[in-house]
């Protein structure tokens, strides 16, 4: 049963922060959306800033990399579509993300989630591209790969361009990939 309202929580979570933001969100909130007590929540996050880290995490770990993919394009491929994917554009997803952003430039929990966040992208993109690429030039391809997709990520989520549709910046950046690796191609 724990997995299960752990569960229902962290979706409560993303809803209610959507509804709210951040400050509006409270344990109170959150075990109404659920359908839960309100203890609940501190038997098994703790309080309000676990239940966020643990909702961070959530969204975090979708974007891993489950599956092995041998060709070291569509592994680059996959890492792009899954930055971009329904999950990571929902707008429950979308405001979490904004809020965990803000929050994380002064809470060390939330920070060190962004510092892992950011250093298994480009760790991940690199993997692949070193299998293309010089090892400098797989290290930089990496880095403005990872820029690209936080850029238009953010640009695209708040609906300044595109309204919030991701297939012109998954396009734009495989594009970008590909430009890259035939640079040093023979």
């Amino acid at each position: 049963m724990e997995p299960v309202r752990k569960k229902q929580l962290i979706e409560a979570t993303l809803e209610v922060m959507t509804e709210v933001g951040y400050h509006g969100t409270t344990i109170s909130l959150i075990s109404k959306k659920a359908g839960l007590s309100s203890g609940i929540v501190s038997h098994y996050f703790g309080d309000k800033q676990g239940l966020i880290e643990a909702t961070m995490r959530h969204l975090l770990e979708a974007l891993k990399i489950t599956t092995h993919i041998a060709d070291p394009l569509e592994r680059i491929d996959f890492i792009i579509e899954n930055n971009f994917s329904q999950t990571q554009g929902a707008s429950s997803a979308t405001n979490t993300w904004f809020n965990f952003w803000a929050l994380s430039l002064h809470n060390k929990g939330l920070h060190r989630l962004q510092c892992i966040n950011h250093r298994r992208l480009e760790s991940n993109l690199a993997y692949s591209y070193r299998q293309l690429l010089p090892p400098r030039e797989a290290k930089n391809a990496a880095a403005s790969t990872a820029a690209l997709i936080d850029g238009y990520w953010l640009r695209y989520s708040m609906g300044s361009v595109g309204n919030g549709n991701f297939e012109e910046p998954v396009v734009r950046i495989k594009q970008y990939v590909r430009d890259t690796i035939n640079l040093f191609a023979d």
